[in-house]
């Protein structure tokens, strides 16, 4: 009984290391994350900002820098324009299917899915903020919502 028990405990180790929500892949084109996107086709992050201009969503696949990730999971990311003075987009990932890696700040990467602009509140504010290991005074600070540029990803390529 101890042995089967320890086998179970084994088994169940070995599988739950091997299954992540990654479903990261590595296909010559760099790691792949989520749905199995190609990288071939998108349009530029400053692109996008143009189009969004006239729009208030868009399905879309988009190049962009990453400005930072969250560092608690790698849940959520930033993306940046390289000009100065344009907006980061914040983008999360569709059902919470996968995640990123946390050391990818200033790696380009191309993303599948919606592009949008949403209000996000207070308490949402704060909780990125500590995230993104923010000290208590600078979350204390965030006493309003905003406006903010939003991505839900269903697949992202991490360039090499």
């Amino acid at each position: 009984m101890k042995r089967f028990f320890l086998f179970l405990v084994v088994a169940t180790t070995i599988f739950a290391c091997n299954s992540t929500k990654n479903s990261v892949s590595d296909k010559g084109d760099g790691k792949h994350f989520g749905a199995k996107i190609k990288p071939t086709g998108a349009i530029s992050y400053d692109a996008l900002l143009a189009e969004l201009d006239a729009k208030d969503s868009l399905k879309v696949k988009v190049v962009g820098k990453v400005e930072g990730v969250c560092q608690v999971k790698g849940c959520w990311m930033n993306i940046i324009s390289d000009a100065e003075g344009k907006p980061k987009m914040f983008v999360k990932f569709k059902d919470y299917a996968f995640f990123m890696p946390k050391d990818i700040s200033g790696r380009k990467v191309v993303m599948q899915g919606m592009a949008y602009r949403e209000v996000t509140p207070v308490d949402e504010l704060r909780h990125y903020a500590e995230d993104a290991g923010k000290s208590a005074a600078e979350i204390a600070l965030i006493t309003k919502p905003k406006e903010e540029l939003k991505f839900m990803a269903s697949g992202v390529v991490l360039l090499d």
